[in-house]
């Protein structure tokens, strides 16, 4: 059975930084493109970054120069690392991944629980 967990969710303060990382298992994990949504309170899930199997990153938002993603196929680890942070960047942040990247929540095959970024101003 595949499992998508994630961790590294927290509170901080605005300015800081934040590292998330997202583990899969029981799937061909260097065959997926993976990336991260979020979903703030009171508002949709949205998609954030994504990263293909060939390490190519696509942002969604205006995380540019905040945002980094990376993955280690080898540990089947996803990371973002998240500088900068913003009140605005609260929300749930759930690992995803697909056949490609995409911001359609159609596209996604395989979803984590989620972790919580939690930044006061």
């Amino acid at each position: 059975q595949v499992q998508v967990v994630e961790s590294g969710g927290g509170l901080v303060q605005a300015g800081e930084s934040l590292r998330l990382s997202c583990t899969a298992s029981e799937l061909p994990f260097d065959l997926y493109d993976m990336g991260w949504f979020r979903e703030a309170p009171g508002k949709e899930r949205e998609a954030v970054i994504c990263i293909n199997r060939f390490g190519t990153t696509t942002y969604y938002t205006d995380s540019v120069n905040r945002f980094t993603i990376s993955r280690d196929n080898a540990k089947r680890t996803l990371i973002l690392q998240m500088n900068s942070l913003k009140p605005e960047d609260t929300g749930m942040y759930y690992c995803a991944l697909g056949r490609r990247c995409s911001r359609v929540y159609a596209a996604i095959d395989y979803w984590g629980k989620g972790t919580l970024v939690n930044i006061s101003s």
